[in-house]
């Protein structure tokens, strides 16, 4: 089955930060099931959100990089506004196994903004970066599929935003 890696990757529409999302992430687990084995599929339809993170189990090299690289732009940010509030920050961080440094000046740029509604945006475009550069190297796998899919909850989130009241819904993400 692994031969219909390069059908189903070239047939997906491209994605681009900023833009509406072309298909629902449950569409785009429909249009993967039938194209990859199973156990990738398992993969793809249980990808963690961030409150699911520290759960037990083994994960894909993907979607661990791509938590080792949240967590330590989360815990970045938790640093950055508990300076800001003159509070410990130890309370709020979680283990953070990342080797890079890349998260700090993502942090910083983000607390710039004067609109929470910036920062968010800020913060998911150095997602999206980050996501973009997982997937180098990565064509017709399943490596490609998990950074469009983490891309299109992006995009997803987004056009939530932009269909709810603004205020309510972002008091809402930063809740979480």
């Amino acid at each position: 089955m692994a031969e219909l890696y390069p059908y189903l990757v070239a047939s997906l529409p491209m994605l681009h930060f900023g833009m509406k999302p072309p298909f629902s992430y449950e569409r785009f687990l429909e249009i993967c099931d039938p194209l990859i084995p199973k156990k990738d599929f398992q993969v793809l339809r249980t990808l963690p959100r961030p409150e699911q993170y520290f759960e037990k189990g083994k994960k894909h090299y993907i979607v661990q990089r791509w938590i080792e690289f949240d967590v330590a732009l989360r815990n970045e940010l938790v640093r950055i506004r508990a300076t800001t509030k003159h509070v410990d920050p130890g309370t709020y961080l979680r283990p953070d196994d990342s080797r890079g440094s890349f998260p700090l000046p993502a942090g910083i740029a983000a607390t710039t903004h004067t609109s929470p509604a910036d920062a968010e945006k800020t913060l998911d475009e150095i997602r999206w970066k980050a996501l973009e550069e997982f997937a180098t190297g990565h064509y017709f796998d399943l490596a490609v599929l998990i950074t469009y899919a983490y891309k299109l909850l992006i995009l997803q989130r987004w056009e939530n935003i932009r269909r709810a009241d603004g205020s309510i819904l972002l008091d809402h993400v930063l809740e979480q």
